[in-house]
């Protein structure tokens, strides 16, 4: 493979104009395709194999027009001071929100207070629910606003008006978070090139990769059902590694310019050697998120795969582009160790021969490396420890920061009706097969009146066949607490039981039981899903570095770095350690689609960190290192590059902890401290201490084994011949 992609950088190198010319091509076709497309709204949301799901698609069939997942508001009032609401001022100003909530082209019903029973048992607070033809992830924006200046209308005319439900959510802004972290990337790619050219080579094709990536996406959301939250995660990871693999080799190109290589061969050289490194922390990543499908959400897999599609474009970009950018620049990027005039160069640096901090950190971990492994396994495994009280689950309005009008609005329900009040459960009684329907429904009803933890069940309303009926089961305790997960349950077990007597089938959903059931399927996935992708991961990585326990080391220094990422994420978001530091208002349960996105995002990353200075170790030791000075070569080599790599990557996932989204806000900090443990303890400590004390039995791999797998040359030893001129050591001793 080395000598492959070597041939290709060299290419790239000498035909500059004409791969610049392609990359420009493709990245005005998707910009033109994006923006012929026909618009597309968010994708639909649909959680196959759920019993939430099922009674869902049960609804569709047997009360057409119901839009029974369709997105819901609540309009809550509350009267001024001294005041009812069913005083003849604040009625009217009522019933004025209600017809105008109702002229919405994609509402499907609106329910009045006063006709519903839906005035508070004290008169002050009353509530408005209104139903929409279209889940809350397709509505439109135009209804969001309508839905708003309803709202502040009945404000103007003097009540006290918050709106809850999902019709209000909404994709966050993460624009400015973005800026953010390009902004600190600059600033740390050239502190670590010296140079503005050579740091703006991987900020520019990151941007171009994650152009036709997100273009690309535009213009097939119509047509793939894909979505305007499709791009979200392709865009931050498609930044991350694309910025991340031309690093890389622009890094080694530099490198080899040292080593007194002509361009043109070090450019060849630094895709046949990083290049290598590149493909396989894409293969890495890339199995990771489309790895994501086994979870049968299909939102979460078509997001996986287009952000798989993104990390390809970066590599192929990162082996042809860089070198053809690298032969524009000509001489005015240095080899490493030299500055541009702009920032200093010319200058003799002090103490020339000193040994750079990678070395040093590295000689300094082969001398002790009991000490730094123990220190590094005890630091992890403490910062894991709240993760054995992990609870899992999904954010409602009651999550949200008290300053957002669904949170208050919240607040005033529980405050009027009861705090299960916010997440009532809807039962589907299906009474097809049954010899009577009525009986099974009034059956089914007095069965849940019994039930711990329920306040009010309303009659069963049937359809027009009268052989299925909907029941309102309004619970205790508020929708994200364990009391309501355990109520759910309960009525599925008596539904069982109803199911042997009448013949009925008994399915509960609503927005809660729906969010129980997710959590349980992520959860469900989460073991499934670290095996594939660990395991697949192993394998690349044996045929990568040709040995056993690197690989394995590898995958159980990424646990170890997610376990402790978790932890940390729930002494933050659980137990409220730091709240206030991080602008937590509101502890609860971590989303339950944490863990399993962690596992996919930080794998990825962490293997391109591992790949990239694990290879140059390899690549030592197989140029007749001895093992110990093969680590701490790689280390003088990769260190700086990892370390600038990892610090954009906690920069630019750490600007979305300032978002007012709770969920937001914990994807950022886990991602942000997930990179940080793994980055600067497992890769940068424990990685060289588990190498140091392994020695050569850390290359060991069986001779049958040897014969079976493919030689990919990663450490490019088929470059020693590639080059009849270039006779020098890849590797300067």
């Amino acid at each position: 493979m080395a000598t492959f992609l070597y041939k290709i950088g060299r290419l790239a190198f000498r035909r500059r104009h004409f791969v610049a010319l392609i990359w420009v091509a493709l990245l005005t076709l998707a910009g033109v395709g994006a923006a012929s497309a026909p618009a597309a709204g968010n994708t639909s949301f649909s959680v196959p194999g759920t019993e939430a799901q099922k009674a869902f698609d049960l609804l569709e069939q047997r009360f057409p027009g119901m839009s029974a997942d369709g997105a819901t508001a609540r309009v809550v009032f509350k009267a001024p001071k001294g005041e009812k609401m069913t005083d003849a001022v604040n009625k009217a100003a009522v019933e004025k929100t209600v017809k105008e909530l109702g002229s919405g082209s994609e509402v499907a019903s609106v329910a009045d207070p006063y006709t519903g029973h839906a005035v508070g048992k004290h008169g002050t607070i009353a509530y408005a629910s209104v139903k929409y033809k279209v889940s809350g992830m397709e509505l439109e924006d135009s209804s969001r606003d309508a839905l708003k200046a309803a709202a502040q209308h009945a404000r103007d005319a003097g009540l006290t008006v918050e709106v809850g439900g999902d019709a209000l959510n909404a994709t966050p802004e993460t624009g400015s978070s973005e800026i953010i972290g390009i902004a600190v990337a600059a600033v740390v790619l050239v502190i670590t090139f010296g140079s503005l050219l050579a740091a703006g080579f991987p900020l520019l094709t990151a941007l171009i990769g994650v152009g036709i990536g997100v273009s690309t996406i535009t213009a097939l959301a119509n047509a793939l059902d894909l979505g305007s939250t499709t791009s979200t995660l392709a865009s931050m990871i498609g930044l991350a590694v694309g910025i991340d693999y031309a690093l890389f080799i622009v890094s080694r190109y530099r490198a080899e310019l040292a080593e007194g290589r002509e361009r043109e061969d070090a450019a060849g050289r630094a895709v046949g050697t990083a290049g290598s490194a590149v493909v396989f922390a894409g293969l890495t990543v890339v199995i990771a998120l489309v790895g994501l499908s086994v979870v049968n959400i299909p939102m979460l897999t078509k997001m996986g795969i287009a952000a798989a599609g993104t990390v390809a474009i970066a590599v192929l970009i990162a082996l042809t582009l860089i070198p053809a950018l690298l032969g524009y620049a000509g001489r005015k990027v240095k080899p490493a160790g030299e500055k541009s005039k702009l920032l200093g160069g010319g200058r003799t640096p002090k103490n020339p021969g000193r040994p750079n901090m990678g070395t040093r950190w590295a000689s300094f971990v082969v001398r002790r490396p009991v000490a730094v492994l123990l220190l590094g396994v005890i630091g992890l495994g403490a910062a894991a420890i709240p993760a054995a009280s992990l609870e899992l689950g999904l954010p409602d309005d009651g999550s949200q920061p008290v300053s957002t009008t669904q949170r208050r609005a919240y607040d005033l329900l529980s405050e009027g009706f009861g705090p299960g009040f916010n997440g009532p459960l809807m039962v589907v009684v299906d009474a097809k097969d049954s010899t009577d329907p009525k009986a099974a429904f009034g059956k089914v009803g007095d069965e849940i009146k019994g039930l711990k933890d329920v306040v009010t069940v309303t009659p069963a309303t049937p359809n027009k066949a009268g052989d299925t009926a909907t029941i309102t089961v309004v619970p205790r305790s508020k929708p994200s607490s364990a009391t309501t997960e355990d109520l759910v349950h309960a009525i599925r077990d008596k539904g069982a039981d109803i199911a042997r007597d009448t013949g009925s089938t008994v399915l509960v959903t609503g927005s809660t039981a729906m969010n129980i059931d997710v959590s349980q399927k992520l959860n469900d996935a989460l073991l499934p899903y670290l095996a594939l992708v660990v395991g697949l991961a192993f394998l690349l990585l044996i045929v990568v570095f040709r040995s056993v326990l690197v690989p394995l080391k590898a995958a159980l220094g990424f646990l170890l770095s997610v376990m402790a990422a978790l932890g940390a994420v729930v002494a933050v978001f659980q137990w409220g350690w730091l709240s206030g530091l991080m602008n937590v208002e509101q502890t609860g349960p971590v989303m339950s689609m944490m863990p399993i996105f962690m596992v996919g995002v930080v794998f990825g990353l962490a293997m391109d960190y591992e790949v990239f200075l694990v290879t140059r170790m390899r690549e030592a030791y197989v140029h007749g290192e001895k093992p110990g000075q093969a680590v701490v070569t790689g280390f003088r080599h990769g260190a700086r590059v990892v370390t600038a790599a990892a610090v954009i990557m906690i920069a630019v996932f750490s600007g979305f902890i300032g978002s007012s989204e709770s969920m937001v806000k914990m994807i950022g900090f886990g991602l942000a401290i997930a990179v940080f443990f793994d980055a600067f303890l497992v890769r940068m400590a424990i990685v060289p201490a588990v190498l140091a004390l392994l020695g050569q039995r850390a290359w060991w791999l069986p001779k049958w084994l040897d014969r079976a797998l493919p030689n990919v040359d990663v450490e490019g030893e088929g470059l020693r011949t590639a080059d009849p001129g270039a006779e020098k050591e890849l590797v300067r001793t």
